[in-house]
């Protein structure tokens, strides 16, 4: 929304929520997000033609395209629990609004849903009883987190769908105005709904997909002694294939991607389209089965037993240059070692310390008897964190974990001291000069064939 009231001069946008200490916040200083460019924009238009309030029903009859973006997260209850979308805000959303419009309203999904929802969502709009028409757009977001305000300012495509119906189409072409204030109209893309809709969880999953498929050729190339960096490079100069998203990691989280996976293994499973579904929902165990053998790893290469060890993780967020900690691998392996009774200190240089704390709760990381405050140190200083302790983890790629002083760290660690590179961002060669035991995804050390010479001698 702060980009359309960057770029739409002409256009009056309100943000409204029902959380007054979230809007709050959107009026203060310090946002409650952080994302790189996003603070510089706000401020430049709030209070110009940016508004935030909690003045959501005279919000919904002032504006004429309404834009819903409420939180739908996996079912945690009945029918497609874990894997179907939980639509119960979608829903409130669209009753408020039928109750309250004064006149025509387009409304424009901006949350990722199933496919069809919007067909449903007019259903509950059109049953108002003062009989106003409404027009419901299919408007997804492309971004990546780190780098969203880019994507938004230059984005690769705007996916618009509607219905194909006279007054579908005209609403599809007002969204389209807005747009066009400095997207090229080449890369707007019109559709019909369900297009619309299915693009956005496609779009995830095929991004999914390459994550989880060269996370798996990480464990093969530990196996074999190939170097998955030097695999990725090599497929990814072809150009059939192209060279994103072949990094290997110790996983992808986030708030998206595992969530619209899901979601599609469920929509598949609807329709009774079993081996689709299974095929999708192998992305999901892959990259569940990553963060779990990471972990393993750590455990078996402290011989065995982590028990009373410390243990620092470095990076909380689930990716660099954001706060969202949304299914972090951070918290998965941090639950593996809990398992084992390690010790845990935390650092991360843009996670808060309250929604560290809240996702061990929400994730239910702690085992059982376990309390925080026993075994989870949330650290403020990474030369601090790290003193006694028996192994370094490398959870988050933030590019200022590279610049460290790791053999002031190797000083002050336990012996021998481990440094488990989850991201591969570090320079290995050097970390095994200082003396540290080094295990990265995807690289052949402790293999017992790393070239053709060692061959030779068998």
């Amino acid at each position: 929304m702060a980009t359309i009231a960057k770029f739409c001069p002409d256009v009056e946008v309100h943000v409204v929520d029902i959380n007054p200490k979230q809007i709050a916040r959107w009026n203060s200083n310090k946002l409650p997000i952080y994302e790189p460019g996003l603070d510089e924009c706000v401020k430049k238009v709030r209070g110009k033609n940016l508004f935030f309030s909690t003045k959501i029903d005279e919000a919904i009859r002032a504006c004429e395209i309404i834009f819903v973006s409420v939180n739908t997260p996996t079912k945690t209850y009945g029918l497609g629990a874990g894997r179907a979308a939980d639509l119960k805000n979608w829903e409130l959303a669209a009753r408020n609004i039928a109750k309250v419009a004064n006149g025509p309203k387009i409304i424009v999904e901006k949350s990722t849903l199933p496919v069809r929802t919007a067909h449903s969502m007019r259903k509950v709009l059109m049953a108002n009883e003062k009989k106003i028409p409404f027009e419901v757009l299919s408007n997804p977001e492309f971004l990546a987190e780190g780098t969203a305000m880019d994507d938004l300012a230059a984005p690769d495509r705007v996916l618009i769908g509607g219905l194909t119906t006279k007054e579908g189409q005209a609403a599809v072409q007002k969204l389209v105005w807005v747009y066009q204030h400095w997207v090229p109209k080449a890369q707007i893309i019109t559709t019909n709904l369900w297009s619309s809709e299915l693009s956005k969880l496609v779009a995830n999953a095929f991004l999914a997909q390459r994550i989880s498929s060269i996370n798996s050729i990480s464990e093969l190339c530990e196996a074999t002694g190939a170097d998955v960096q030097e695999v990725g490079r090599a497929i990814g100069m072809d150009k059939r294939i192209g060279k994103r998203f072949l990094n290997a990691s110790v996983g992808f989280g986030g708030s998206c991607f595992q969530k619209d996976i899901l979601n599609l293994v469920y929509l598949c499973e609807s329709f009774g389209l079993k081996e689709v579904a299974e095929y999708w929902d192998q992305v999901v165990k892959i990259n569940d089965h990553q963060k779990m053998r990471f972990a393993r790893k750590m455990i078996k290469s402290m011989f065995n037993t982590i028990s009373g060890k410390k243990i620092v993780l470095l990076g909380w967020a689930f990716k660099k240059d954001t706060g969202d900690t949304r299914e972090t691998a951070s918290v998965y392996v941090a639950k593996h070692l809990l398992a084992e009774r390690a010790k845990i200190q935390i650092y991360d240089p843009k996670v808060e310390h309250e929604q560290i704390e809240s996702d061990f709760k929400y994730y239910k990381a702690l085992a059982e008897g376990q309390e925080f405050k026993n075994y989870v140190t949330i650290a403020t200083d990474p030369y601090e964190a790290v003193k006694g302790a028996h192994a370094i983890g490398i959870m988050t790629e933030w590019d200022e974990f590279k610049k460290y002083d790791y053999k002031k760290m190797y000083s002050v660690m336990a012996k021998p001291a481990f440094i488990f590179d989850g991201r591969l961002i570090l320079d290995h060669k050097k970390l095994l000069d200082i003396g540290f035991e080094v295990y990265a995804i995807g690289k052949p050390y402790g293999i017992k064939y790393q070239n053709m010479d060692d061959l030779k001698s068998e």
